[in-house]
């Protein structure tokens, strides 16, 4: 049986966004469906690769191009565990993706909804249909727990310091 819900990809994503926390990356994860089959996956990679290009949808997107063979993907669907950013916005819209589905969304970068959004502006010639908040409980405590370590490994190293 072939999965089909919003939530299946969702946890999919999740999944992707689990392998960047192992690395030390800015959990965000992200898989592209098309027909009901994911032909895209991607995670955060930007530390690793020392790449700001790479983020989760930009990696996601160029193999879901690659697998495809057609930079065209008119009939994919995107889920990402984060609000798409500008330049990950603009990738969405260049590549022709139909639907998006956002976990959290991003109130410092987030570009579908939150500081502006770019998939729904008219004057672009492509406007992907976008639905955020999808399992966003999740997504957001994966992110929040995330940014809470590294406080946490901070503060204790600043005490640690402080003793000596």
């Amino acid at each position: 049986m072939i999965p089909t819900s919003h939530e299946y990809y969702m946890q999919q994503a999740l999944r992707e966004a689990e392998k960047a926390e192992a690395q030390g990356e800015v959990p965000v994860g992200c898989v592209i469906v098309l027909e009901n089959h994911i032909i895209g996956r991607g995670y955060n990679q930007r530390e690793m690769l020392q790449d700001p290009t790479a983020h989760a949808e930009m990696i996601a997107i160029t193999a879901a191009a690659e697998h495809h063979g057609s930079w065209r993907l008119e009939k994919a669907r995107l889920y990402v565990t984060l609000e798409p950013c500008p330049m990950c916005a603009g990738a969405i819209i260049l590549s022709r993706i139909a639907e998006v589905y956002f976990g959290a969304y991003d109130p410092k970068a987030g570009c579908c909804g939150s500081l502006m959004n770019l998939l729904e502006d008219t004057r672009f010639n492509h406007r992907p249909a976008v639905i955020g908040g999808l399992c966003e409980e999740a997504c957001g405590t994966v992110l929040s727990n995330f940014f809470r370590n590294i406080r946490d490994r901070q503060k204790f190293g600043k005490e640690r310091a402080s003793d000596n």
